[in-house]
């Protein structure tokens, strides 16, 4: 079955909108007057001051994974799919069997729900940047053909890496589907939360010893503006969103103003049992490799085919980050001064 020409969406079904991006991006579609029916779904509700800025956008509460997904596709008529539900790496600690649920049986019942319906014309999904993984042989720069090799052969991000093999096995059985996957890469912003953003915002950070590894990041705005063109216009295809810039690891600890504790890599793990246990932060292995090796991607495609160039960069969203979320030196200013000035002689050295 040949693609359908474009047409403008009518009827938007949005996954996530409990969490910050799906619940940003069901207000900003809400107040559209372009679309006809705006329908979130989630299990829980969005935050109150979401729902009163979101228009004439509905919400349902329901589990993706629950089969009866597919009666509210088929009864309500829609015609676009955003699927912003899937976590690549959860703030806090959490069961994994339930994350892996939403993930990858979530994602499997969705599916299906759109392979059903014959009015689903457009899919689009939010996967990250973490499925090319992070280690010693990997590129300097990954372009979107690069081979997928999540670090954990059972993390969060095999989760993702199964997820997208599951979306190209729809657009194979449905070819007339429009399909857009966003590798998206860090998302940091004043409110959002997560392992990112509350590691930077541990008092002591710990670090692998020997490494400064490379991370690009990108805005919460950024973001919601990619997933909104997605949903808005037809841009099949795979694409890294991303910022422009990277960070190394001890540039964004000094601008933090945290005190670096570099450790052995085995001791990371233990590290990572404490902070999670303390439910302070989730140290999965997908993380300390990040940490060990860092992760940068090409965005020509991005800017080229897709027709979007993030406004904010790598530096500018993570200190917008740090400003919103009122994250101050540990032990004043002193202390951050002889943390900027023991970094520049070690990057003299």
């Amino acid at each position: 079955m040949p693609p359908v020409p474009y047409a403008q969406p009518n009827i938007v079904f949005v996954t996530g909108v409990a969490g910050e991006l799906g619940s940003r991006l069901l207000a900003r579609l809400g107040n559209n007057p372009d679309l006809e029916r705006v329908i979130g779904v989630d299990t829980a509700p969005p935050r109150p001051e979401i729902l009163r800025r979101a228009g004439h956008a509905e919400f349902v509460r329901a589990d993706i994974r629950n089969p009866l997904i597919a009666k509210i596709i088929s009864s309500a008529k829609v015609d676009t799919v955003v699927h912003a539900s899937t976590h690549a790496h959860p703030a806090g600690p959490s069961r994994r069997g339930a994350v892996k649920e939403v993930n990858v049986i979530g994602t499997m019942r969705l599916l299906a729900a759109c392979q059903k319906s014959p009015l689903v014309r457009k899919l689009v999904v939010k996967s990250s940047a973490a499925v090319y993984g992070a280690g010693a042989r990997s590129p300097a720069v990954f372009g979107e053909d690069a081979e997928l090799g999540p670090t954990s052969p059972s993390g969060y991000a095999k989760d993702a890496v199964e997820m997208e093999g599951y979306v190209r096995g729809l657009s194979r059985r449905r070819p007339d589907i429009t399909v857009t996957m966003g590798r998206f890469a860090n998302i940091v912003g004043p409110d959002v939360d997560t392992v990112l953003t509350r590691y930077f915002a541990l008092p002591v950070v710990p670090t692998v010893l020997g490494f400064d590894s490379r991370l690009q990041m990108l805005h919460s705005s950024d973001a919601l503006a990619a997933l909104e063109i997605a949903t808005l216009e037809d841009k099949p295809g795979v694409y890294n969103i991303a910022a422009d810039g990277v960070l190394t690891l001890t540039q964004a600890i000094r601008r933090a103003g945290r005190i670096e504790l570099p450790l052995p890599r085995s001791m990371l793990p233990s590290v990572g049992t404490v902070l999670r246990s303390a439910r302070i932060v989730d140290f999965s292995a997908d993380q300390v490799s990040l940490l060990n090796f860092g992760r940068v991607v090409d965005t020509t495609r991005l800017k080229k085919d897709f027709g979007y160039t993030p406004r904010w960069s790598t530096r500018d969203a993570f200190d917008d980050y740090l400003t919103g979320r009122g994250i101050r030196p540990v032990g004043g200013e002193r202390v951050a001064e002889a943390l900027a000035t023991a970094g520049g002689k070690r990057s003299r050295e």
